[in-house]
């Protein structure tokens, strides 16, 4: 038989989980799929060491997931396809969300490998892959955008953040990569000085794997 303080503990620790489910309420509408789960954590394990051409580390990959699947993002960009490791994270993370990827490539070797690695990794169904020049494609895409990965020509990422940002809702998050790791080469410098001057995006940085900023919209 439960003691009155015993009822009170177990009422306590009941609202206690209760408020922790609901403060994470973004994974329970996240879409449940073990067999595609399955099948990219395979392919990922199996092709850990075989990156190559300028892809991300996991540990980047990873983020980007993250990044999409707690704020429930279904509108993303990624500027720099190269063969699709970071794809197949940003894909993954939107077979959750019920959203998809946009992603160009100006390469069509690279272009022509990503579609097999989608295609292999199961999530060829949530990307929209274009063999074009990102300088030209950027500017004419239309909103609303939720979510954007630049990894390009760095010389270029401060365009590409003029062409998408005002493109973005409010919540939305561009990230760019190689931003810790080379601050000194050329478009780096400029670029990290133009988003931390923008007083409507908040700007922060993950140096755990190739360096990526996080630039968060708050308003128009």
């Amino acid at each position: 038989m439960k003691t009155k303080h015993q009822s009170k503990m177990i009422l306590a620790l009941t609202f206690i989980v209760a408020l922790v489910f609901s403060s994470n309420g973004y994974s329970q509408n996240l879409k449940e799929n073990p067999a595609l789960d399955k099948k990219v954590k395979e392919f990922l394990s199996d092709k850990s060491y075989s990156w190559r051409d300028m892809n991300v580390p996991a540990s980047d990959g990873q983020l980007l997931f993250d990044i999409i699947t707690k704020n429930n993002y279904k509108n993303a960009v990624e500027i720099g396809t190269s063969t699709g490791h970071s794809g197949v994270w940003i894909a993954w993370a939107l077979s959750k969300t019920g959203g998809k990827l946009i992603t160009m490539e100006i390469d069509e070797r690279r272009y022509k490998e990503a579609l097999a690695n989608f295609k292999e990794a199961g999530v060829l169904e949530y990307v929209d892959a274009r063999l074009c020049d990102a300088h030209e494609m950027a500017p004419q895409l239309e909103g609303p955008i939720d979510f954007v990965f630049s990894d390009a020509d760095k010389e270029w990422y401060t365009n590409y953040f003029k062409a998408l940002a005002p493109k973005m809702k409010i919540g939305g998050t561009f990230t760019a990569h190689n931003i810790t790791q080379t601050r000194r080469q050329r478009g780096i410098t400029e670029y990290v000085n133009y988003i931390e001057a923008q007083t409507n995006f908040e700007t922060t940085y993950n140096n755990e794997g190739g360096g990526v900023s996080i630039s968060k919209k708050i308003s128009e």
